[in-house]
């Protein structure tokens, strides 16, 4: 089955009381997950979820949250430290912290902008199970979405479509689709 149809065979779906995940899932062969270190950043056409991003900057921003550098003797607490780990999905830091960075609205709007579009693909067993989408979204986003993930996993891959044994979709309540990608 197309990826299309698959997508909208999954569609037909008994809805849900929350807006469900739509997962690829990718399962691997010829490929030992142990010994082939397989990680990988994806960029996707389309967010799927705001991620929260913590800036240790010299100046505060409206657009992530600021962390000076009086703050830092705070978190040498390894407790508070853990719960700001949690709390955040991503961190930025000016350029004497972290070389290349720059600290105006602009740059940091790029970098989330940047940040909220890209997906990192690390394969820890012979299936990668990764979020492509919510229900919400249109086919075509989903889609494009799909597509940019499965050629960035491909490519991460040793013997590329060779490892590949083959691909599902579905919703984080329904059954997996088998779909080919061409």
């Amino acid at each position: 089955m197309e990826l299309k149809q698959g997508l909208a065979e999954l569609r037909k779906n008994e809805k849900r009381n929350f807006d469900q995940g739509i997962d690829l899932i990718v399962n691997l062969k010829g490929i030992d997950v142990k010994k082939d270190n397989v990680s990988t950043i994806v960029k996707i056409p389309f967010n799927i979820k705001d991620k929260k991003v913590c800036g240790f900057l010299t100046k505060k921003s409206n657009l992530v949250k600021t962390i000076f550098q009086l703050d830092f003797i705070k978190y040498k607490d390894k407790k508070l430290l853990k719960n700001l780990v949690k709390e955040f999905d991503f961190f930025i830091a000016v350029a004497s912290l972290m070389p290349l960075m720059k600290e105006d609205e602009e740059s940091i709007k790029q970098l989330l902008d940047n940040i909220s579009t890209s997906v990192k693909i690390r394969v820890k067993e012979a299936s990668i199970k990764i979020i492509a989408g919510k229900e919400s979204m249109k086919d075509e986003q989903i889609l494009a979405n799909i597509n940019a993930l499965y050629q960035g996993i491909v490519s991460a891959l040793p013997n590329k479509k060779e490892n590949v044994k083959n691909i599902m979709i579905k919703y984080t309540m329904s059954k997996p689709i088998k779909v080919e990608m061409k």
